[in-house]
Protein backbone atom coordinates (compact mmCIF):
# COMPACT_ATOMS: atom_id res chain seq x y z
CA UNK A 1 0.00 0.00 0.00
CA UNK A 2 1.56 3.60 -1.32
CA UNK A 3 1.87 5.83 2.46
CA UNK A 4 -0.42 8.11 2.48
CA UNK A 5 2.46 10.99 1.94
CA UNK A 6 4.04 9.75 -1.21
CA UNK A 7 0.54 9.00 -2.76
CA UNK A 8 -0.36 12.54 -1.89
CA UNK A 9 2.92 13.99 -3.41
CA UNK A 10 2.50 11.32 -6.62
CA UNK A 11 -1.33 12.84 -6.93
CA UNK A 12 0.32 16.11 -6.77
CA UNK A 13 2.90 15.62 -9.43
CA UNK A 14 0.45 14.65 -11.87
CA UNK A 15 -2.27 17.26 -11.37
CA UNK A 16 0.53 19.44 -11.77
CA UNK A 17 1.35 18.09 -15.49
CA UNK A 18 -2.24 18.05 -16.36
CA UNK A 19 -2.87 21.79 -17.73
CA UNK A 20 0.70 21.16 -19.82
CA UNK A 21 -0.50 17.72 -21.23
CA UNK A 22 -3.69 19.56 -22.11
CA UNK A 23 -2.28 22.51 -23.57
CA UNK A 24 0.56 20.66 -25.58
CA UNK A 25 -2.00 18.18 -26.87
CA UNK A 26 -1.38 17.89 -30.70
CA UNK A 27 1.35 20.41 -30.66
CA UNK A 28 5.14 19.70 -32.35
CA UNK A 29 7.91 19.71 -29.99
CA UNK A 30 11.74 19.02 -31.25
CA UNK A 31 13.89 17.94 -29.38
CA UNK A 32 18.07 18.31 -29.81
CA UNK A 33 19.36 14.73 -28.08
CA UNK A 34 23.11 15.57 -27.47
CA UNK A 35 25.94 16.03 -24.61
CA UNK A 36 26.20 13.56 -21.30
CA UNK A 37 22.67 12.63 -22.22
CA UNK A 38 23.81 11.03 -25.45
CA UNK A 39 26.52 8.87 -23.51
CA UNK A 40 25.22 8.14 -20.16
CA UNK A 41 23.26 4.84 -20.07
CA UNK A 42 20.53 6.03 -17.40
CA UNK A 43 20.05 9.45 -19.52
CA UNK A 44 19.75 7.48 -22.69
CA UNK A 45 16.94 5.14 -21.10
CA UNK A 46 15.15 8.48 -18.97
CA UNK A 47 15.34 10.12 -22.63
CA UNK A 48 13.86 7.28 -24.57
CA UNK A 49 11.02 7.01 -21.72
CA UNK A 50 10.39 10.67 -22.03
CA UNK A 51 10.06 11.06 -25.64
CA UNK A 52 7.40 8.06 -25.37
CA UNK A 53 5.30 9.44 -22.88
CA UNK A 54 4.89 12.97 -24.90
CA UNK A 55 4.04 10.72 -27.58
CA UNK A 56 1.66 8.56 -25.65
CA UNK A 57 -0.37 12.60 -24.06
CA UNK A 58 -1.02 13.34 -27.51
CA UNK A 59 2.67 15.61 -27.68
CA UNK A 60 4.31 15.39 -31.18
CA UNK A 61 7.87 15.34 -30.62
CA UNK A 62 10.73 15.22 -33.40
CA UNK A 63 14.27 14.44 -32.17
CA UNK A 64 17.38 15.88 -34.04
CA UNK A 65 20.53 14.38 -32.79
CA UNK A 66 24.20 15.09 -32.94
CA UNK A 67 27.27 12.70 -32.17
CA UNK A 68 30.61 14.47 -32.09
CA UNK A 69 32.20 12.42 -29.51
CA UNK A 70 31.20 9.18 -31.43
CA UNK A 71 32.49 10.41 -34.34
CA UNK A 72 36.03 11.83 -32.82
CA UNK A 73 35.94 8.09 -31.08
CA UNK A 74 35.93 6.05 -34.52
CA UNK A 75 38.40 8.26 -36.26
CA UNK A 76 40.59 7.98 -33.36
CA UNK A 77 40.37 4.22 -34.00
CA UNK A 78 40.56 4.39 -38.15
CA UNK A 79 44.13 6.83 -36.78
CA UNK A 80 42.61 10.04 -38.26
CA UNK A 81 43.02 13.40 -36.42
CA UNK A 82 40.41 15.66 -36.38
CA UNK A 83 41.49 19.38 -37.25
CA UNK A 84 38.57 22.09 -36.08
CA UNK A 85 37.89 25.61 -36.97
CA UNK A 86 35.60 27.97 -34.78
CA UNK A 87 34.46 24.55 -33.53
CA UNK A 88 33.58 22.96 -36.66
CA UNK A 89 35.33 19.49 -38.07
CA UNK A 90 37.27 19.77 -40.70
CA UNK A 91 35.32 17.32 -42.64
CA UNK A 92 37.08 16.06 -45.80
CA UNK A 93 35.65 12.85 -48.07
CA UNK A 94 36.96 10.11 -46.05
CA UNK A 95 35.91 11.95 -42.51
CA UNK A 96 32.62 12.32 -44.67
CA UNK A 97 31.67 8.69 -44.72
CA UNK A 98 32.76 8.32 -41.50
CA UNK A 99 30.08 11.04 -40.03
CA UNK A 100 27.36 9.05 -41.91
CA UNK A 101 28.34 5.58 -40.54
CA UNK A 102 28.22 6.86 -37.12
CA UNK A 103 25.16 9.82 -37.39
CA UNK A 104 22.88 8.00 -39.74
CA UNK A 105 24.24 4.27 -38.20
CA UNK A 106 25.28 3.53 -35.43
CA UNK A 107 24.17 7.00 -33.35
CA UNK A 108 20.51 7.20 -35.27
CA UNK A 109 19.47 3.72 -34.97
CA UNK A 110 20.57 2.93 -30.99
CA UNK A 111 18.33 6.21 -30.33
CA UNK A 112 15.62 4.27 -32.75
CA UNK A 113 16.00 1.18 -30.36
CA UNK A 114 15.85 2.59 -27.20
CA UNK A 115 12.85 4.52 -28.19
CA UNK A 116 11.34 1.44 -29.70
CA UNK A 117 12.05 -0.66 -25.97
CA UNK A 118 10.32 1.68 -24.14
CA UNK A 119 7.35 1.37 -26.40
CA UNK A 120 7.36 3.98 -29.14
CA UNK A 121 7.95 3.57 -32.50
CA UNK A 122 10.77 5.49 -34.02
CA UNK A 123 11.69 6.22 -37.07
CA UNK A 124 15.09 6.66 -38.39
CA UNK A 125 15.76 9.19 -41.20
CA UNK A 126 18.71 11.26 -42.24
CA UNK A 127 18.28 14.59 -44.05
CA UNK A 128 19.26 12.95 -46.94
CA UNK A 129 16.16 11.24 -47.15
CA UNK A 130 13.06 12.11 -48.71
CA UNK A 131 15.08 15.22 -49.42
CA UNK A 132 14.45 16.74 -46.34
CA UNK A 133 17.26 18.82 -46.01
CA UNK A 134 18.56 20.63 -48.44
CA UNK A 135 22.50 22.04 -47.35
CA UNK A 136 25.28 24.12 -48.68
CA UNK A 137 28.75 24.51 -48.17
CA UNK A 138 29.93 26.79 -45.68
CA UNK A 139 33.09 29.19 -46.75
CA UNK A 140 34.55 30.62 -43.79
CA UNK A 141 37.68 33.77 -43.88
CA UNK A 142 40.52 33.54 -42.01
CA UNK A 143 41.11 36.45 -39.84
CA UNK A 144 43.34 39.32 -41.56
CA UNK A 145 46.66 39.70 -40.44
CA UNK A 146 48.66 43.45 -40.64
CA UNK A 147 47.89 44.14 -44.27
CA UNK A 148 47.63 40.55 -45.59
CA UNK A 149 43.81 39.63 -46.95
CA UNK A 150 41.51 37.15 -45.56
CA UNK A 151 42.29 33.33 -46.96
CA UNK A 152 39.19 31.13 -47.73
CA UNK A 153 39.97 27.95 -45.26
CA UNK A 154 37.83 24.97 -46.91
CA UNK A 155 36.06 22.92 -44.10
CA UNK A 156 35.45 20.45 -46.68
CA UNK A 157 32.06 18.41 -46.25
CA UNK A 158 30.56 20.77 -43.35
CA UNK A 159 27.33 22.88 -44.67
CA UNK A 160 24.38 24.83 -43.05
CA UNK A 161 20.35 24.63 -43.74
CA UNK A 162 19.45 25.89 -47.30
CA UNK A 163 15.89 24.71 -47.14
CA UNK A 164 14.12 21.24 -45.22
CA UNK A 165 11.10 20.15 -47.54
CA UNK A 166 9.06 18.82 -43.82
CA UNK A 167 6.35 16.31 -45.59
CA UNK A 168 8.04 13.26 -44.12
CA UNK A 169 8.87 14.49 -40.78
CA UNK A 170 5.20 16.41 -40.57
CA UNK A 171 4.28 13.06 -41.92
CA UNK A 172 5.15 10.64 -39.86
CA UNK A 173 4.93 13.12 -36.57
CA UNK A 174 1.31 13.48 -37.02
CA UNK A 175 1.25 9.66 -36.96
CA UNK A 176 1.99 7.35 -34.82
CA UNK A 177 5.94 7.75 -35.59
CA UNK A 178 8.62 9.46 -33.73
CA UNK A 179 11.09 11.04 -36.44
CA UNK A 180 14.89 10.57 -35.09
CA UNK A 181 16.96 12.48 -37.62
CA UNK A 182 20.65 12.70 -38.53
CA UNK A 183 22.25 15.97 -39.64
CA UNK A 184 22.96 15.46 -42.55
CA UNK A 185 22.01 17.36 -45.38
CA UNK A 186 22.57 16.90 -49.47
CA UNK A 187 23.85 19.62 -51.92
CA UNK A 188 23.32 20.59 -55.18
CA UNK A 189 26.18 18.86 -56.23
CA UNK A 190 25.05 16.07 -54.38
CA UNK A 191 27.62 15.70 -51.96
CA UNK A 192 26.84 14.85 -48.46
CA UNK A 193 27.39 17.47 -45.98
CA UNK A 194 27.52 17.36 -41.64
CA UNK A 195 25.20 20.19 -40.13
CA UNK A 196 25.33 21.41 -36.88
CA UNK A 197 22.47 19.63 -35.06
CA UNK A 198 21.14 22.68 -33.36
CA UNK A 199 21.14 24.30 -36.37
CA UNK A 200 18.74 21.54 -38.03
CA UNK A 201 17.11 21.74 -34.80
CA UNK A 202 16.18 24.97 -35.36
CA UNK A 203 15.18 25.10 -38.86
CA UNK A 204 12.87 22.16 -38.30
CA UNK A 205 11.06 23.91 -35.46
CA UNK A 206 11.23 26.90 -37.46
CA UNK A 207 9.53 25.00 -41.14
CA UNK A 208 6.93 22.79 -38.71
CA UNK A 209 6.43 26.22 -36.73
CA UNK A 210 6.71 23.66 -33.60
CA UNK A 211 5.22 24.77 -29.94
CA UNK A 212 8.64 24.01 -28.59
CA UNK A 213 12.05 23.50 -29.51
CA UNK A 214 14.25 21.94 -27.06
CA UNK A 215 18.07 21.65 -26.76
CA UNK A 216 19.61 19.61 -23.79
CA UNK A 217 23.03 20.71 -22.67
CA UNK A 218 25.84 19.77 -20.62
CA UNK A 219 24.86 23.15 -18.27
CA UNK A 220 21.53 24.24 -16.32
CA UNK A 221 20.89 26.22 -18.81
CA UNK A 222 22.08 30.07 -19.73
CA UNK A 223 23.87 31.54 -16.25
CA UNK A 224 24.59 34.97 -15.40
CA UNK A 225 27.97 36.13 -14.79
CA UNK A 226 27.94 34.93 -10.81
CA UNK A 227 26.79 31.49 -12.00
CA UNK A 228 22.75 32.00 -11.57
CA UNK A 229 20.88 30.10 -13.76
CA UNK A 230 18.69 32.80 -15.98
CA UNK A 231 14.93 32.08 -17.30
CA UNK A 232 12.01 33.98 -18.83
CA UNK A 233 14.53 35.73 -21.14
CA UNK A 234 13.42 37.69 -24.73
CA UNK A 235 15.41 37.26 -27.91
CA UNK A 236 16.40 41.19 -26.31
CA UNK A 237 17.45 39.96 -23.50
CA UNK A 238 19.73 37.51 -25.37
CA UNK A 239 21.46 40.10 -27.50
CA UNK A 240 22.32 42.33 -24.44
CA UNK A 241 23.99 39.34 -22.51
CA UNK A 242 26.01 38.04 -25.91
CA UNK A 243 26.99 41.97 -25.87
CA UNK A 244 28.08 42.03 -22.05
CA UNK A 245 30.31 38.92 -22.10
CA UNK A 246 27.82 37.12 -20.14
CA UNK A 247 26.82 34.76 -23.04
CA UNK A 248 30.19 33.39 -24.55
CA UNK A 249 32.19 30.52 -26.27
CA UNK A 250 29.69 27.72 -27.02
CA UNK A 251 26.51 29.20 -25.94
CA UNK A 252 26.84 31.93 -28.65
CA UNK A 253 26.15 29.45 -31.57
CA UNK A 254 23.06 27.72 -29.11
CA UNK A 255 21.36 30.72 -28.11
CA UNK A 256 21.68 32.60 -31.77
CA UNK A 257 19.99 29.27 -32.86
CA UNK A 258 17.57 29.77 -30.47
CA UNK A 259 16.67 33.16 -31.52
CA UNK A 260 16.27 32.55 -34.95
CA UNK A 261 13.65 29.79 -34.71
CA UNK A 262 11.59 32.40 -31.75
CA UNK A 263 11.86 35.08 -34.77
CA UNK A 264 11.01 32.37 -37.16
CA UNK A 265 7.58 31.46 -35.65
CA UNK A 266 8.78 28.85 -32.68
CA UNK A 267 6.21 29.95 -29.45
CA UNK A 268 9.55 29.03 -27.20
CA UNK A 269 13.20 27.39 -26.84
CA UNK A 270 14.17 25.74 -23.69
CA UNK A 271 17.66 25.43 -23.21
CA UNK A 272 17.66 22.63 -20.36
CA UNK A 273 20.44 20.15 -18.56
CA UNK A 274 20.55 16.92 -20.50
CA UNK A 275 22.45 15.66 -16.89
CA UNK A 276 19.52 15.49 -15.14
CA UNK A 277 17.04 12.36 -15.10
CA UNK A 278 13.77 13.02 -17.23
CA UNK A 279 15.09 16.70 -17.73
CA UNK A 280 12.51 16.76 -20.94
CA UNK A 281 9.71 15.82 -18.68
CA UNK A 282 10.47 17.85 -15.65
CA UNK A 283 10.36 20.88 -17.95
CA UNK A 284 7.91 20.41 -20.24
CA UNK A 285 5.12 19.07 -17.40
CA UNK A 286 6.42 21.31 -14.40
CA UNK A 287 6.15 24.86 -13.02
CA UNK A 288 9.67 25.04 -12.11
CA UNK A 289 10.96 23.21 -15.08
CA UNK A 290 15.21 22.25 -15.25
CA UNK A 291 17.07 25.24 -17.53
CA UNK A 292 16.45 28.43 -19.77
CA UNK A 293 13.08 29.53 -21.15
CA UNK A 294 13.54 31.87 -23.69
CA UNK A 295 10.14 33.85 -25.59
CA UNK A 296 9.98 36.25 -28.61
CA UNK A 297 9.32 38.88 -26.70
CA UNK A 298 9.34 39.81 -23.05
CA UNK A 299 6.62 38.21 -20.58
Amino acid sequence: MIKEKTAHDIASVLIEALPYIQRFKGKTVVVKFGGNAMVDEALKHSFARDIVLMKLVGINPIVVHGGGPQIGELLVKLGKTSDFVNGMRVTDSETMDVVEMVLGGLVNKEIVNLINRSGGKAVGLTGKDGDLIRAKKITMKSSPIDDEASEIIDLGHVGEVSSIDPSVVDMLGRSDFIPVIAPIGVGEDGHSYNINADLVAGKVAEVLRAEKLILLTNTAGILDKQGQLLTGLSVQDIDGLIADGTISGGMIPKTRCATDALKGGVNSVHIIDGRVNHAVLLELFTDQGVGTLLLPRPR
